[in-house]
């Protein structure tokens, strides 16, 4: 019952670093096209001059660059069906914005040279981080121990926080861009449970390689705890965790392995 002339979905993804929002845009591609490289990622901090659009669309004729399309458009051109991924979406020039509208309200773009890509078989997902400073303030959801983040999740009011939001972007970007949006999601701040969940998915791709050589991996639940303590930070979110796998689990297995300990 979708608008046929409009992409299938358009959506900004709010919410501080390191809660998900560029793996959860990973795993809808995925999920929807059946590959997770059926995903073109624009960093949007690279587009923060007006000229930068060129190398969105493509260069105009008679300009640097005319035959080699742009860095968007190409994509597209390319492949129709996937996931476009915008990050930081707040740092980029206006005029980019001018270019997204025609994208979010038409289904369509006109590169530099003139011809017009088909966007209506896209997801759209931008992603930002306006207004997440009232996320990282205390309390927000993210209490300490020990100088270690540790999450309390009755501590956190969502609905404070989203209306602190909204007033953020409504700053940040114009009414006519936010309102060709399909729905702004909130990403809550990690919970204990969903970083045991996080240990749990990325020790799993470690043990599929030890698989291959023959090794079985288990992890006890006082292990777990141990990584989520150590490897979270409420300023970054859960990226240290995957630094703190390779610490304190890859490291010592690969010696082990290479001495000859574990057979």
């Amino acid at each position: 019952l979708r608008d046929p002339r409009r992409p299938i979905g358009s959506f900004i993804f709010v919410g501080p670093t390191g809660v998900g929002k560029t793996e959860l845009a990973k795993a809808l591609a995925e999920f929807m096209f059946d590959s997770d490289e059926a995903m073109t990622r624009v960093d949007m901090s690279e587009f923060q001059e007006r000229h930068t659009v060129s190398r969105l669309i493509g260069a105009p004729p008679g300009y640097v660059g005319y035959d080699e399309g742009g860095q968007l458009t190409e994509s597209i051109r390319r492949r129709p069906y996937q996931v476009v991924l915008f990050d930081e979406i707040e740092k980029a020039h206006p005029d980019v914005f001018n270019a997204l509208l025609q994208v979010l309200d038409d289904g369509r773009l006109t590169d530099g040279q003139g011809r017009s890509v088909d966007f209506r078989n896209t997801i759209i997902i931008m992603t930002s981080n306006a207004g997440t400073e009232y996320l990282r303030a205390a309390p927000i959801g993210f209490a300490t121990r020990g100088g270690r983040g540790v999450v309390q999740e009755d501590y956190f009011d969502m609905k404070e926080a989203r209306q602190k939001v909204d007033e953020a972007l409504k700053q940040a970007f114009r009414p006519e861009f936010l309102n060709r949006i399909d729905d702004i999601i909130l990403f809550h701040p990690l919970t204990m449970a969903d970083l045991t969940r996080i240990v749990d998915l990325q020790v799993s791709e470690l043990t599929a390689r030890l698989h291959e050589q023959q090794v079985t991996l288990h992890l006890s639940d006082a292990a777990r705890q141990l990584l989520v303590t150590e490897g979270y930070s409420p300023v970054y979110g859960a990226r240290p965790l995957r630094r703190a796998i390779q610490r304190m689990v890859e490291t010592p297995l690969s010696r082990a392995l290479l001495r000859g300990e574990i057979r």
